[in-house]
């Protein structure tokens, strides 16, 4: 958990953006929600060419004190500092890379203090085969395993050499299954024929749940929650609060890493209020480390279940229609739990919604995602009225 610069700044960021975004982090809440790592993407880096031409070095107009000292403001503030590079002589923006100086590099990087890599490989081996990518992801997990100091790595290679299938194994962290979001919940096609909006990524990534666990993760892409489509990198015309509350949910829902996009210095209230829901992030953070599964498809009606360490369900009934409709989950049918009784609590309302030993039904408006927790309950009265008509988040 924590934010990442490229989605709102692309490659204009400086030393101020990031003490100032830290600064903003504190004192929101979003730190002590979780949102501890603050990661540099692509542009801290003085040179843009080949690596052959140029040393890896920090920008000191950018960044005047240095990266160390950037990394102990960090730590001294309750966060944790992350980097960008990528296995190529250059990087997507053109910046230099590390092609042939992974251990001299992986050392620089613990040097400075740095806790984790974003290792993107969008501008070189992209259509290598896929033995050669997972030796490339091997060599700079090795040398950062060499630096002796742990540090988060994220295999960035946009899906392609189905990369879930080893990435874990040649010692990644967490690794994107699909290419890059935009700032869309449901784009007809893909933008520029080549990026996925919030119900592609989905659809891409949620069959994919068996790859993942606790220190190896599937990575949906970062969180276009609160862009609103003023991104001044990132493609896409925006989504509404309700999208937006919907593709937060299904991220917490899928065990992806919550990094947040957007600029924290400016969020709206409800943007503020979806980021740091804390019973929807102890879902993503839960310690059993279960991905989603999608338990029913009725077309645009969807039902995803997310089991807990505690034994309850986390359950998303998803609309992907364009009408209100009425959705009804079943602990036996739709989970496979054998329990007699159960209650329910809304997440996002906040609300015990009752305990029942039928289906649970509720209204869902459109590309909703009623976000609802089960757990098996005894010895209790049940509720014969399974229909929640409670009001819709605005």
């Amino acid at each position: 958990m924590g934010w990442s610069s490229w989605n709102q700044f692309g490659d204009q960021i400086n030393e101020q953006l990031l003490v100032q975004t830290m600064d903003a982090m504190a004192a929101n809440g979003l730190r002590d929600a979780g949102y501890v790592y603050i990661n540099l993407d692509d542009g801290w880096q003085r040179h843009k060419g080949a690596r052959q031409d140029h040393p890896l070095e920090v920008d000191p107009v950018k960044f005047p004190h240095g990266l160390r000292w950037l990394a102990d403001y960090a730590h001294g503030h309750g966060f944790k500092l992350g980097i960008y590079s990528g296995p190529g002589q250059t990087t997507c923006a053109g910046y230099t890379g590390s092609e042939g100086h992974e251990a001299e590099d992986a050392k620089q990087f613990a040097a400075w203090g740095v806790d984790h890599l974003k290792y993107d490989s969008c501008c070189s081996h992209k259509d290598a085969p896929k033995t050669e990518v997972q030796a490339i992801v091997k060599k700079m997990s090795l040398a950062l395993r060499a630096s002796g100091r742990p540090i988060v790595y994220h295999a960035c290679h946009c899906g392609w050499a189905d990369i879930w299938q080893w990435a874990a194994d040649a010692g990644a962290n967490h690794w994107r299954i699909g290419q890059d979001i935009s700032d869309d919940f449901d784009y007809p096609g893909h933008r520029e024929k080549y990026y996925f909006d919030v119900l592609d990524m989905l659809d891409r990534g949620i069959t994919l749940g068996q790859h993942a666990g606790p220190g190896h993760w599937n990575d949906f892409d970062m969180l276009v929650v609160g862009l609103n489509g003023k991104s001044q990198e990132l493609v896409g015309a925006g989504a509404s609060n309700v999208e937006y509350r919907t593709h937060f949910s299904l991220w917490a829902l899928a065990a992806s890493p919550l990094l947040i996009g957007a600029d924290v210095r400016a969020l709206d209230a409800y943007t503020l209020e979806t980021l740091s829901n804390k019973e929807v992030i102890a879902l993503n953070q839960d310690p059993l480390g279960q991905p989603a599964e999608k338990v029913r498809d009725d077309g645009t009606l969807q039902v995803y279940a997310k089991g807990l360490a505690n034994g309850s369900v986390a359950v998303a009934l998803l609309n992907r229609g364009s009408a209100t409709a009425e959705m009804t989950v079943s602990p036996g049918k739709d989970l496979g739990e054998a329990w007699k009784h159960y209650r329910v609590r809304d997440l996002w309302r906040h609300a015990e919604l009752g305990e029942f030993d039928i289906p649970f039904t509720a209204e869902v408006i459109s590309h909703e995602a009623r976000l609802l927790l089960l757990s098996p309950v005894t010895g209790h009265a049940t509720t014969t009225d399974t229909t929640d008509n409670t009001p819709a988040p605005k």
